[in-house]
């Protein structure tokens, strides 16, 4: 258990220290005036208490990420104990703080428009697109995944019937203000998704369990050739690593803030918090299975189904507290991140067409359209589309990270903490284009990881070419 322990050690340290140096990069102001108070809608613009914020920032960015990721991505072997550390210390964790300092600062405006503002009016219009389609996507699987779930609880009431519920619900959620549902709800979800990932690293502890140390980086991937670590594991361990998905989550809370000397509990806290969950769940899964090579053969026994594995290890581990805690894991943690899509997407639509949000018919307007898109891609088979939303998810947080680098660049300070990460991902997610079967899946894998690398160097220089540009602007 040395592995896990010193990585739980280096994220908690993390907080106290990487995290103030954020504070000093990014140059935290108390006295400024946040967008809650400047801006004070009572819908979206609404301040609430920091604890609140926190926990309220956690479930959105969290959901069953840090779970079903964590458990899939375990598959690999404790070498998924370095991922989520040193990428959820150095990537996430600063990817959600710097980020969302900047949403702060720039009214809370949706992610589109804060990354157009530094990488230029075309990628803004190419952010606006892309995320609010990921976003119904999100919210409309979100919607699915519950309802079949209930559905096989419930046989007297069908999944359709579910589907209608759950959409009802999140019109609902999205329409109201900020504070009435999400912001009293949800910090109780978030209180029991960390109580759940403390109860099951408390039951390894007492139990007869053994958390697998990193002695090698061994893939035990059952096909280890499909599924290499690099680029892999980065794909599949998102959420308690580095997600995009984040981004487009943090500007419901960015206009929630009271103070900026808030931002490092609310960004870089949560997404600490949520590295830790997927740490332990990582951890258990490979304990309660006894080690990650079973682990990956449970879970091909049982089509690859991480829900499955939760419901098992839930049960296994903490008995009838356990089943509850495993209801509220794949059921309502992907409900609560299914209505902040939604709530997200109509933020960057009235961003984009300059709609005032206080007057509910304008809410109206937004919602009905984007409800009735949702509800349709329900009735469509995804389960292709929903494959690439890995690697989608993972270009966007590349696509921030860039946004961010250019941020730091201009405010004259230490860019290279945003560049060394934008390249790694952006390789990442480049060379995923070559070795993964979902995309051209070459059997040549020395090219296809020069391709990859190929591709990464065309789009550094073109960013470099752009930060030259900016500093001759500047001067």
């Amino acid at each position: 258990m040395i592995t896990f322990f010193c990585c739980l050690a280096l994220l908690v340290a993390a907080y106290f220290t990487y995290g103030r140096y954020l504070e000093r990069q990014v140059g935290i102001d108390p006295k400024a005036e946040t967008p809650c108070h400047r801006l004070y809608d009572g819908v979206d613009y609404v301040p609430m208490p920091r604890w609140r914020v926190f926990l309220v920032q956690l479930l959105n960015i969290a959901g069953t990420g840090p779970i079903f990721g964590a458990i899939l991505g375990a598959c690999f072997g404790p070498v998924a104990f370095l991922w989520i550390t040193l990428g959820g210390i150095l990537m996430g964790a600063m990817h959600d703080f710097v980020s969302g300092v900047m949403l702060v600062r720039h009214d809370g405006l949706s992610i589109p428009e804060v990354v157009g503002h530094y990488l230029g009016g075309g990628m803004r219009q190419f952010m606006r697109l892309f995320s609010v389609l990921l976003l119904i996507l999100v919210g409309a699987v979100f919607v699915l995944s519950p309802a079949q779930l209930l559905g096989g609880m419930t046989p007297s009431i069908s999944v359709s019937t579910w589907v209608w519920i759950i959409l009802a619900y999140y019109f609902i959620a999205t329409l109201l203000p900020i504070d009435k549902i999400i912001g009293k709800v949800y910090p109780l979800f978030g209180i029991a998704l960390v109580t759940m990932a403390v109860g099951l690293l408390g039951a390894v502890m007492v139990g007869d369990y053994t958390i697998p140390e990193l002695t090698t980086l061994k893939n035990f991937q059952l096909n280890a050739h499909d599924l290499p670590i690099i680029p892999t594991l980065f794909i599949t361990i998102a959420c308690g690593a580095i997600s995009g998905f984040h981004a487009t989550q943090s500007p419901l809370m960015a206009r929630c803030v009271g103070n900026e000397k808030e931002c490092r509990s609310v960004f870089y806290g949560a997404m600490i918090s949520e590295s830790i969950i997927a740490l332990i769940w990582a951890a258990v899964a490979m304990a309660f299975f006894g080690g990650a090579g079973e682990l990956a053969l449970n879970l091909k026994e049982h089509g690859g189904s991480a829900a499955w594995a939760v419901d098992t290890i839930s049960n296994g581990m903490l008995g009838v507290v356990g089943g509850i805690l495993a209801l509220l894991g794949v059921v309502a943690a992907p409900i609560t991140s299914g209505d902040t899509a939604f709530r997200s997407a109509r933020l960057i639509i009235a961003d984009l067409m300059k709609l005032e949000q206080r007057t509910i018919w304008k809410r109206f307007a937004i919602c009905i359209p984007l409800f009735i898109l949702g509800w349709w891609i329900t009735t469509v088979d995804f389960d292709v589309v929903w494959r690439y939303f890995a690697w989608t998810n993972q270009s966007l947080a590349t696509i921030v990270l860039w946004a961010i680098t250019v941020y730091l660049f201009r405010r004259k300070v230490n860019y290279w903490l945003a560049l060394l990460p934008a390249v790694m991902m952006t390789y990442v997610c480049s060379s995923f284009l070559f070795v993964s079967n979902q995309f051209f899946g070459m059997e040549d894998r020395p090219t296809a990881y020069l391709l990859g690398g190929v591709l990464t160097l065309i789009l550094t220089l073109v960013m470099i070419y752009k930060l030259r540009k900016d500093a001759k602007t500047a001067a």
